[in-house]
């Protein structure tokens, strides 16, 4: 699972060859810098570990500061590891080849190609305290008739009674809304801007624009 850490900058509209108008997904997708490679010996599992924007020195302790240095850069805003099977594909030729990635490297939205598949992860917009109709499509209680004036919205009945007296785990009710860790599937590849580390993707991703996304292949 070969991945990047990219920025969200919004939505946008894709227009294909046949004139269609496809939703899309603009992504700021590195460059992203390998600041650890994780080997079995020493950490019980391979992966690479990557770091995203750069972050201001007055903001890091001295133990980031450190870190980065063994990578020969500076400390970043986001790390994200990923496991050791990171795979290039020649634009020209079409080959793919496995990336020998060392300290200090760099991964760059060329990792992608259009027309292939990604899963996208990310942590979704936050919507505060919510009520059933909004947090599990609930359809409220009845129609507005028969001086029903507030009503509509209610839960209604949960079945708890002097039997078993208590609401069992999991009742789907009032609740915080929103601030998951959510992954998208399968999301087409429309259009790659090397020269602007821009990934364009079908469709839409979790999180508010400036949110920060891993991107896996």
């Amino acid at each position: 699972m070969a991945g990047i850490i990219g920025r969200k900058i919004g939505m946008s509209s894709f227009f294909s060859k046949d004139g269609k108008s496809i939703p899309c997904t603009m992504i700021e997708a590195g460059p992203c810098v390998v600041t650890q490679i994780k080997q079995l010996e020493t950490d019980g599992y391979h992966a690479i570990q990557i770091g995203f924007k750069d972050k201001k020195i007055k903001n890091t302790n001295k133990s980031s500061i450190g870190h980065a240095k063994k990578a020969n850069t500076t400390a970043k805003k986001i790390y994200a590891e990923f496991q050791d099977n990171y795979m290039k594909t020649d634009s020209e030729s079409g080959d793919s080849s496995k990336m020998d990635l060392k300290l200090g490297d760099t991964i760059k939205v060329d990792l992608f190609k259009e027309g292939e598949y990604v899963d996208v992860s990310g942590t979704s917009k936050g919507k505060g305290f919510q009520g059933v109709v909004k947090r599990h499509n609930f359809r409220g209680v009845g129609d507005a008739t028969h001086g029903k004036h507030n009503r509509m919205r209610a839960p209604g009945s949960i079945g708890a009674a002097s039997y078993p007296a208590r609401v069992f785990k999991g009742m789907r009710m009032a609740g915080r809304m929103g601030g998951d860790k959510v992954t998208v599937k399968n999301l087409k590849v429309l259009q790659v801007f090397l020269d602007k580390n821009v990934i364009v993707l079908e469709g839409s991703v979790p999180g508010a624009n400036n949110s920060y996304l891993n991107i896996t292949n």
